[in-house]
């Protein structure tokens, strides 16, 4: 019995002297719960902000924004979709003009180069030729005309080759020689001749053809406005500008290698008679 009051005193003891402990903590937590309270209401307050402003950013994404083309700093594409669109405009007898114009540029580089090759400086030739004349070297002047480009010295050469021959057959070889160098010389003009010629009247054969296409147009159409005339017959103007355009610089290039040929005629000419009156005067000919 003693030990059981001895106990009951105890605990009693025990719980008198932690009522005061107890009450702290349950203070404490006390204000720890409405710390916590105002840290949950400071929570929904902010997510209520965000959730306003995910809206509004998720409205203003929605809006549609205005396409404002970009240009472009250079017109590269844009000049080369122009010239794709005003070649299909042309019709189909742009395909016929394109291929015009690729064979007479073609002709043209070709003739520039071999007409710039056969350029010869015919005063140091003849002098070569008559001085090795004098001399009675008859190779060494067949050597300076095989050893020179050109038509000139080719003619010179075939002519010198027949001097054992007589008077007549070196006029004769000179004038066989100078006809095949003037073949070569002219190969390829006829072609230029013909681009030159044909590229306008493909031109207007276009566009008489999309006149006829224009005119049926505005046969079907219900009404007739400025716009659908003046578009149809725009289009098929297109075709003659185009042949004008590729036959104007051909033409030229013709008339200058044509030019620059006569020149060529000239000096072969000259050296050819300045050849038998050399040799003449050395009495080599018979």
């Amino acid at each position: 019995m003693s030990r059981v009051l001895f106990i009951f005193a105890t605990v009693l003891v025990a719980a008198l002297i932690a009522a005061p402990a107890c009450a702290q903590v349950e203070g404490e937590a006390t204000e720890m719960a409405e710390e916590a309270m105002e840290t949950m209401e400071g929570m929904v307050d902010s997510a209520m902000v965000d959730t306003t402003a995910v809206d509004t950013l998720a409205a203003a994404a929605e809006e549609p924004m205005d396409e404002t083309p970009v240009e472009e700093t250079s017109g590269g594409g844009f000049a080369a979709s122009g010239l794709v669109e005003f070649f299909q405009k042309g019709g189909r007898f742009m395909w016929a003009l394109l291929a015009l114009s690729i064979v007479g540029l073609a002709v043209t580089i070709e003739r520039a180069i071999t007409l710039r090759k056969a350029s010869t400086n015919v005063r140091k030739l003849m002098e070569g030729v008559v001085g090795a004349l004098k001399k009675g070297d008859m190779d060494k002047a067949m050597d300076v005309c095989a050893n020179t480009r050109g038509p000139i010295p080719q003619i010179l050469h075939a002519g010198l080759s027949k001097v054992n021959r007589g008077q007549a057959a070196v006029e004769k070889a000179i004038e066989t020689a100078g006809i095949i160098e003037m073949s070569f010389l002219e190969r390829g003009l006829i072609i230029l001749a013909t681009v030159a010629n044909v590229g306008p009247l493909l031109g207007f054969l276009g566009t008489v053809s999309g006149m006829i296409a224009a005119f049926e147009a505005i046969a079907q159409a219900e009404q007739v406005s400025a716009k659908l005339v003046a578009s149809g017959i725009s289009e098929a103007l297109i075709t003659t500008m185009s042949g004008l355009v590729i036959a104007i610089p051909f033409q030229i290039a013709h008339n200058l290698f044509v030019q620059r040929i006569d020149r060529f005629v000239v000096e072969m000419e000259d050296s050819a008679s300045e050849l038998i009156d050399t040799l003449t005067e050395m009495d080599v000919l018979k």
